[in-house]
């Protein structure tokens, strides 16, 4: 007889990972659990089975094994009762951690911290509280807690440091939660483990794209001001010769998926692309599908700037820090579990695939609004798009 299947528990389950991750469980035969805010509009359970529906472009998902509960991350027992949450913990567990807030000005550090911080640590209660030994604790991290860091970015704690070390206080946030792990597993013996996401992108097969998140929000603001103002030549605060680490969110449920089979895995893993895509690949991509002319430009003065390229700059101030990065991840530990494959690697055309699909579409979903997000070309798109988005 084989054993029984391990329940997966997921907070924040219906971001654009978390979802996806949840989808794959579900097709392969998992027992998952959702933990979900609600909204204004939508319960949790109808938030949770409307992100499976948007994502699951060419099949529709099975959720006869999907229990969604309503839950606040920062209260007590996560407002939920102590009998229910007895029955979500009550078996051998993976617990994945998604939730956190991608917000990342000096305005909203209170919020940021919050979430990213003191979510953490209640949530690490409650696992500690309520789940046997055997249980596993999974914080998604991201890869961009390195902040401004020279050399290879290895998987393995590095200490707090003060908001100058970080580009902005997301980065400095996850930083800090990752080592609210290492703490818990050194003295609350913690089965903890810290998966750190660089910018996560669409498949890279099929090319559906669900996120506009990264260089996808700039396509966004792109597309708008393309079709606006048609046959346009602009300057873009955007060095050429700098990269963009992508992941492919289906590679990311890959390697999750392998990380929940095996019994040992290792402490910290990176979940990024060995190869990274240049700046000026994806400026040249969109140049060529949209009526637009842009030109990259490491240096350019906003006083010097016409009107369509302050509008392009308007959502830039998070991602100045990004347009000139080329950070160096090391991948040793995650190779000891997955091994490196082209198969699941980014590539031009796959990054192609993607533009192609959510210029679009975006072009023909005449609800979304201009400005509505902030654009993100680094992190922003690490953890993706979870309760927080």
């Amino acid at each position: 007889r084989e054993p029984e299947m391990k329940t997966i528990v997921v907070n924040g389950a219906n971001g654009y990972v978390a979802s996806n991750f949840v989808a794959d469980l579900l097709k392969n035969g998992y027992k998952v659990i959702a933990l979900v805010r609600p909204n204004n509009r939508l319960t949790a359970e109808e938030r949770m089975h409307s992100v499976l529906s948007d994502i699951s472009e060419y099949e529709k998902t099975d959720t006869g094994n999907l229990s969604v509960y309503t839950y606040s991350l920062l209260e007590k027992n996560f407002a939920i009762s102590k009998k229910r949450l007895e029955n979500i913990f009550g078996t051998d567990v993976d617990y994945f951690h998604f939730a956190a807030s991608l917000k990342y000005d000096k305005k909203s550090a209170n919020e940021i911290f919050a979430t990213n911080i003191d979510g953490v640590k209640n949530s690490v209660l409650v696992f500690n509280k309520y789940t046997s030994a055997s249980s596993r604790f999974f914080y998604i991290g991201t890869a961009y807690s390195c902040g401004k860091f020279s050399g290879v970015f290895e998987e393995k704690f590095y200490k707090n440091k003060s908001i100058s070390a970080f580009r902005n206080y997301y980065e400095l946030s996850k930083r800090f939660a990752e080592n609210i792990i290492k703490q818990s597993i050194e003295k609350q013996k913690l089965n903890g483990h810290v998966i750190r996401l660089s910018q996560v992108v669409g498949n890279h097969k099929t090319g559906v794209t669900k996120t506009d998140y990264g260089i996808f929000d700039f396509a966004k603001r792109v597309s708008v001001l393309a079709r606006r103002y048609p046959d346009e030549v602009v300057r873009v605060h955007v060095d050429p010769d700098s990269t963009q680490n992508l992941i492919p969110v289906d590679t990311v449920v890959k390697y999750l998926n392998q990380t929940v089979k095996l019994p040992e895995v290792p402490v910290i893993m990176n979940f990024v692309s060995k190869k990274s895509i240049k700046n000026s690949f994806i400026i040249n991509t969109l140049n060529d599908l949209l009526p637009i002319t842009m030109i990259p430009l490491k240096k350019i003065e906003r006083d010097n700037m016409n009107s369509i390229e302050r509008l392009i700059s308007i959502g830039m101030s998070f991602t100045e820090s990004y347009v000139e990065t080329n950070i160096i991840f090391d991948t040793k530990k995650r190779g000891e579990i997955i091994p490196f494959s082209e198969e699941f690697e980014i590539t031009e055309e796959s990054v192609l695939k993607m533009l192609k699909y959510y210029t679009r579409n975006y072009s023909e979903n005449k609800k979304v609004i201009f400005c509505r997000k902030t654009f993100t070309y680094g992190p922003g798109s690490t953890l993706s798009y979870n309760h927080h988005q």
